[in-house]
């Protein structure tokens, strides 16, 4: 049967997002959540399966721009809202559709793509590796405490309307996002998305609150939350839902995480999305006590390989030949050589003899420093054809600083 893949026109967007919500479950937005996710939507760099004048098939991308090791800020495709009707399965649309999208990420010159998946299993035959993690915490703060560092007394909190310091805090966020791998800086409008606040994801809590952290004027830090009362026989049980985050400093982290442990008539302190080396975990008394769990984010396919290993750097010195397979974009299936260290890198195509074998999916996961190109070894999933290159590669590859995606798109 024939489908017509093609480009999103503005006017089809309700029909397009309908069917996007109807695959996910069916259950309707709030009318402020749409209306973000309409605003946010790029038409041209959306598509759509046709079905004579039904839709059902969507897929869209954001222009992010994404930090990697070294601290460059790479062009990357957000890939979104990637649906395929209950009655068209299984007749190649989501292949069809990710061919088209991937051709045109190369033709718009981005090294990147990226995307959080809803089902893992889904897009690794589509050269996407899980190269992020986050932490979902629970802190029993009845019997856990932080030790704070000197200068945490010194900052100022105070609470704030979440949209009057809108402003002040996506300024702290974009001066964090150099310094973290994974972060994407934020183009106009997506800092809306840190004070989404509809009812029915509120899951029990209040309205979204803002508490902000001042040092001499300035704002440093911030963290938006909703307070869930409860109440046993023994007393209050409150929790505290975290929704996000920043800092720009030790003392400032401090002092909201200290905070958020002492609110009043609660005794948990609940927050999805944490990165795994959020520095309270370092502050905290007994960590057993703090629910931790674990779960991939975001995955990472290599759409140019060899602009993609040069955009980066490296923690050490390496010069390695790559045999790259590549069965879904094969123009980067072969060899590769790259050369590069903190200063910078290149990588270009080579007939030398391969140090190392392994998959686009498996570059993707080890691009952004987080997962190890030796762990990635030890599961037979990174074949070494020269002794030592894999060490050499694996440190190379690394990143002092845990990869982390803040949100979702």
């Amino acid at each position: 049967m024939s489908h017509d893949v093609r480009v999103l026109r503005p006017d089809e967007w309700d029909q397009w997002y309908d069917n996007l919500i109807r695959a996910f479950g069916g259950v309707p937005e709030s009318s402020e959540e749409r209306e973000l996710w309409r605003t946010l939507t790029e038409p041209d760099r959306s598509i759509g399966v046709w079905d004579g004048d039904v839709c059902v098939g969507t897929a869209g991308a954001f222009s992010f721009r994404l930090t990697v090791p070294g601290g460059a800020s790479v062009p990357a495709a957000g890939v979104t809202m990637v649906s395929v009707a209950a009655t068209h399965r299984r007749r190649g649309l989501l292949r069809s559709m990710m061919r088209r999208q991937l051709d045109d990420v190369r033709a718009w010159g981005w090294p990147l793509a990226v995307l959080t998946a809803s089902e893992p299993a889904i897009y690794g035959r589509f050269g996407y590796g899980a190269a992020t993690y986050d932490v979902t915490i629970e802190v029993d703060t009845s019997r856990v405490r932080l030790s704070v560092p000197p200068g945490t007394d010194d900052v100022r909190l105070r609470y704030a309307a979440p949209a009057d310091v809108l402003d002040a805090c996506e300024a702290v966020y974009a001066r964090r996002v150099p310094d973290r791998p994974g972060m994407p800086a934020r183009l106009p409008g997506w800092e809306r998305l840190g004070i989404l606040d509809p009812e029915n994801e509120r899951d029990g809590g209040s309205p979204l609150q803002c508490v902000v952290a001042e040092r001499d004027g300035e704002v440093v830090g911030y963290a938006r939350f909703r307070v869930r009362p409860g109440w046993e026989t023994s007393g209050p049980k409150g929790v505290v839902l975290l929704k996000d985050t920043e800092a720009l400093d030790p003392a400032a982290h401090a002092a909201l995480w200290r905070f958020l442990f002492d609110i009043d008539l609660t005794s948990t302190v609940s927050a999805l999305r944490r990165p795994l080396d959020d520095p309270w975990m370092s502050m905290v008394s007994d960590i057993r006590r703090c629910g931790l769990r674990v779960r991939d984010a975001l995955y990472v396919r290599l759409v140019d390989v060899g602009a993609a290993l040069e955009a980066r750097t490296y923690q050490a010195p390496l010069d390695v030949v790559f045999e790259v397979e590549d069965d879904f974009c094969p123009r980067n299936a072969g060899r590769w050589r790259l050369t590069g260290d903190a200063k910078g890198a290149s990588c270009g195509r080579t007939t030398d003899s391969a140090d190392l074998a392994l998959s686009v999916r498996e570059l993707g996961s080890a691009y952004l420093g987080g997962v190890s190109l030796a762990s990635l070894a030890a599961a037979g999933r990174v074949r070494e054809l020269r002794q030592g290159a894999l060490a050499e590669a694996a440190v190379g590859f690394g990143s002092a600083v845990t990869p982390w995606l803040p949100h979702g798109f």
